[in-house]
């Protein structure tokens, strides 16, 4: 099987078995986790502009930036497995 992609929003989509976990930005901890990642390069903004307001922590060490919030990718993620339209 190959890499299933599932939009994400905009012009981006995510490689959904990749996701470990998703969060809300608005912590103190997270905020320092993304700035963290971002000195090591690791963050990968996918906002296009828009307020963040949801982080994606992939298993490679990787922080997505979204516009979406994680309720949102979510229910995008288990409407992408039903194959229905995101």
């Amino acid at each position: 099987m190959g890499i299933e992609l599932m939009p994400l929003g905009g012009k981006a989509v995510i490689a959904v078995d990749r996701i470990i976990a998703i969060a809300s930005p608005a912590s103190a901890p997270i905020k320092r986790v993304i700035s963290r990642a971002e000195g090591e390069g690791l963050v990968i903004n996918v906002t296009y502009g828009l307020k963040i307001e949801a982080v994606i922590f992939l298993d490679s060490g990787h922080i997505i930036l979204a516009a979406c919030g994680p309720g949102e990718i979510v229910e995008r993620l288990r409407a992408w497995r039903e194959g229905g339209s995101t």
